[in-house]
């Protein structure tokens, strides 16, 4: 008589995701989340010197939605919290569409920060778009507006760095560090991810609306200061909320979107 045997081979889990889902994430996660960007919305960190307004805190948070969410519900919570906060928020707006890309922009690329899997060519698309970006930004600021050359490169650093990292591997180091088990470095990983995401974003916003309002180089001079201070604070929030919100989410038996990257 044969005995029972155990089941062998891979253990499986199965989640149910429950209602409607976009891109394999709840519907429910991007309207929460879409709230918690309109309410960051309500509350600047930065005047913006080129067009005025000030930033909204908000911004802190759109790569930790890419993260969290994935590429597409991630660009979809920012970009839908991002578009009520420009109606319910003016005075963080700025220039309303481009707040509205660069949310949606900051998301996804976050998102595209994949450890393998189909998706993990995705960021060549965007290489390919900063880059292209990078040059058309210079080329109008230094032979059509006679910036000087050393004056646009420390005025974009945090432009040049951020796709400089985006480049490089460590687009999935960072990406292994907030995937992984250690705490500390799920907070520097979230630190120098946002810092990143936020160059190549702020590039993308920069090269449009510089070509609206061509400021000079005195406000560039006056820039070059501000801007790395604005990431940095951008990137050190981010990393206090996102350690906070990824520690709480892991020790809560909550559905995991299926392209989150925690």
């Amino acid at each position: 008589m044969e005995k029972n045997l155990p089941p062998t081979g891979e253990e499986r889990q199965v989640q149910a995701l429950g209602g409607a889902t976009i891109d394999g994430t709840p519907i429910a996660y991007i309207i929460v989340l879409a709230a918690v960007v309109t309410a960051l919305a309500f509350i600047p960190f930065s005047v913006v010197l080129a067009s005025g307004g000030s930033m909204p805190l908000s911004q802190s948070i759109f790569p930790l939605l890419g993260w969290l969410l994935g590429p597409l519900a991630g660009a979809l919570a920012s970009g839908i919290g991002t578009l009520i906060g420009v109606f319910f928020a003016p005075y963080t707006a700025g220039v309303p569409f481009v707040s509205v890309w660069g949310a949606v922009l900051a998301s996804f690329a976050a998102g595209t920060m994949v450890l393998g899997g189909s998706r993990r060519y995705w960021y060549l698309g965007l290489t390919a778009l900063f880059v292209l970006q990078y040059c058309l930004y210079g080329f109008h600021a230094i032979a059509q507006n006679g910036v000087s050359p050393g004056v646009f490169i420390a005025g974009s650093f945090v432009d040049w760095s951020g796709l400089v990292l985006f480049v490089l591997p460590t687009r999935t180091l960072f990406a292994r560090w907030i995937n992984g088990s250690n705490v500390a470095l799920v907070a520097v990983g979230l630190f120098l991810g946002t810092w990143m995401v936020w160059g190549v974003t702020h590039l993308s916003e920069t090269t449009i609306t510089y070509f609206m309002f061509n400021w000079p180089e005195e406000v560039w001079i006056t820039l070059i200061p501000i801007i790395p201070v604005e990431n940095l604070i951008r990137s050190t929030t981010a990393a206090v909320i996102g350690t906070g919100v990824i520690s709480g989410l892991r020790a809560m038996n909550l559905v995991k979107p299926q392209q989150a990257l925690y």
